[in-house]
């Protein structure tokens, strides 16, 4: 049997989604000069990108990019990161991935942080699913979706065609 595939978000949408995160973002972190956007590698690094433009367009917060590195068939391996803990220390942070599945991924990244001493720590992610397997959430998301345990959420993120949808 053929999977159907559902449109969740349009390309236009998950643009909308982008500048309001990023205007929370912004709102949270009004005080600061410089902020880390780390974002999860594949899609939270794109999506974490985007996020970047748009805050640096509405505000005079520079933002660093971080990718971070987690095996997300086994998140308890060594995570890494693109900089060094001495770049992130006492600075505002944001991980960013783009689904909030099962949460072990997001968990694992909040744990590897919380090893650091961060002004402030936030999460984000573009569709937050209601089937956590760990007690975490996200602060800012795009959309709130409840799926069954067998649908999947696909998340595209090329340049200048972004898209999810349930599979």
């Amino acid at each position: 049997m053929k999977k159907s595939k559902q449109i969740i978000l349009t390309h236009e949408a998950i643009v909308h989604k982008i500048k309001r995160i990023a205007y929370q973002i912004y709102e949270n972190n009004v005080n600061e000069s410089y902020i880390i956007l780390a974002g999860i590698q594949g899609n939270g690094v794109l999506l974490a990108e985007e996020l970047k433009g748009v805050i640096e367009e509405i505000s005079d917060i520079k933002v660093h990019l971080c990718q971070v590195y987690i095996d997300k068939k086994n998140p308890r391996n060594l995570i890494k990161t693109s900089l060094s803990e001495e770049l992130y220390t006492h600075k505002s942070l944001v991980l960013v991935d783009d689904v909030l599945n099962s949460g072990s991924t997001l968990i694992y990244g909040i744990k590897h942080f919380l090893n650091v001493p961060l002004n402030q720590f936030k999460t984000v992610v573009l569709v937050n699913r209601n089937h956590k397997k760990f007690p975490v959430k996200a602060d800012f998301k795009g959309i709130s979706l409840s799926t069954s345990i067998n649908e999947h959420v696909e998340v595209v993120l090329n340049k200048g065609q972004f898209e999810a949808s349930l599979v």
